[in-house]
């Protein structure tokens, strides 16, 4: 039994779907199929999701929105006519979505996830109905039907343990079952989202609740690369990697997933297999538990840019209880959250998005560093990229750090920062952020060029 999730550039379009219908009707172990909204058909279009945010803002502002609503329903209706399908699903869609616009509105946030959670919602409707068209036999099974029950945090919802229990019985059902993902109900029966990119969420939940033999994660590339194309030409393909590899790739600027969707089949031991909706016959890429090294060290390499470091040095720092402490709460009293904290017996760095670090508050934090805490010197420095080489391999692996510092040496990349994390799946170097690309390309040859 599988668990199949096509995400919005797979549902993008009738000829997308009918992809999709192949591909459930060529094994019949994939008995459920979670969807995303309708997504982006080309660069210039504009997904689902955001049509449906423009409306609702439309409905908050002005108590009515006619011509987004129709920009929604003008996509539904396009793919409709491509799959030959009768108008009563886009007449079904219509109502269900003007009954969440003009309903309760008193609550912003409530009411804008109830918009969003729309988009994958008609779009699980129509996929059902195009299947039993084709002569399969699906259902559309609504989260709250299936009792996925989430807490009660709009734009961040968080499964609760109960609602595992609850989709297991979905096994006992027959047909193919089309789940609508990114959204849950609320303990008091409300609509709630999982943050952005949630359907990658919703689809790990379910796998982990029925208990897959595997989760198929069904995107536009044939696998995971080694890196980020847009950066070095032709990359390797990933074959396989653990959990924990993707977790700290998605991290660091891999776009595949979103960086908590593995999380519920990570629990359950459930292997993930990523492939392609265009070329469904590619091997793709396998996530798992346990996998062996073979492979050398490094599996991957994944930068991020728009970071700062906040330098404070003090004489003696280590020998001062609660220095890192006090340092830490002034950041949170301005709501700075921090990525990462190397440190030395004198010194100590602080790293996290600089989009936080408005200059009036850099001024104020600076100014209560030097009057709090006695420090020698505060130095913040903007712009930097945060370029990470994973892999488990890396723990039976002696010269991993010579080799990537003498990569980035031999490039003329001046090393800011370094900080490998305990578990010793990932390594993280600090860099200019105009030294980016030629710090990636760089590590690609050393690790994977030979």
């Amino acid at each position: 039994m599988k668990v199949a999730k096509f995400g919005g550039t797979s549902l993008a379009s009738g000829e997308q779907i009918q992809k999709v219908f192949q591909i459930i009707k060529a094994d019949p172990l994939r008995k459920f199929v979670v969807v995303s909204a309708p997504g982006k058909r080309d660069q210039d279009d504009t997904k689902v999701t955001d049509l449906l945010i423009a409306c609702a803002e439309q409905f908050l502002k002005h108590g009515e929105g006619k011509e987004q609503f129709e920009a929604v329903i003008s996509r539904y209706t396009e793919i409709a006519k491509y799959l030959n399908l009768t108008m009563d699903i886009i007449d079904r869609i219509s109502m269900d979505l003007l009954e969440i616009l003009h309903g309760d509105r008193s609550n912003p946030n409530r009411f804008m996830d109830a918009v969003k959670a729309s988009g994958e919602d008609n779009n699980a409707k129509l996929i059902a109905h195009y299947f039993n068209s084709e002569g399969l036999e699906a259902h559309y099974v609504s989260p709250k039907e299936a009792g996925l029950i989430v807490s009660d945090e709009p734009g961040n919802a968080q499964v609760l343990p109960e609602s595992y229990d609850r989709l297991r019985l979905l096994r006992d059902r027959t047909g193919v079952l089309v789940f609508p993902g990114f959204f849950g109900y609320s303990q008091d029966g409300q609509i709630v989202t999982f943050s952005r990119g949630g359907s990658d969420i919703s689809g790990s939940i379910l796998a982990a609740g029925v208990q897959a033999e595997v989760y198929e994660n069904f995107t536009d590339v044939d696998s995971v690369f080694s890196v980020n194309p847009n950066i070095v030409e032709n990359p390797k393909e990933i074959a396989e990697l653990t959990y924990r590899e993707m977790r700290e790739l998605s991290y660091a600027g891999f776009a595949v997933f979103h960086d908590e969707a593995l999380i519920p089949a990570f629990r359950a031991q459930i292997p993930v297999q990523i492939k392609n909706t265009n070329n469904p016959t590619a091997t793709g890429t396998k996530i798992v538990h346990v996998r062996s090294y073979t492979n050398g060290p490094v599996v991957g390499i994944a930068s991020d840019n728009g970071f700062c470091s906040l330098y404070v040095s003090k004489y003696l720092m280590n020998r001062e209880i609660g220095f890192g402490r006090r340092l830490l709460q002034i950041l949170e009293d301005d709501n700075i959250s921090y990525e990462h904290t190397p440190s030395g017996i004198d010194d100590i760095s602080v790293i996290f998005h600089q989009n936080q670090l408005d200059p009036e508050t850099e001024e104020k934090i600076v100014e209560r560093i030097y009057k709090e805490l006695g420090a020698d010197n505060v130095v913040v420095e903007r712009n930097l990229t945060m370029v990470m080489i994973v892999g488990e391999g890396m723990r039976h692996n002696v010269g991993t750090t010579a080799r990537a510092a003498n990569a980035l040496a031999q490039a003329g990349v001046n090393i800011e920062m370094i900080n490998q994390g305990s578990s010793e799946v990932s390594m993280m170097f600090g860099v200019k952020g105009v030294d980016e690309k030629r710090a990636v390309q760089a590590l690609y040859e050393e690790f994977f060029s030979n």
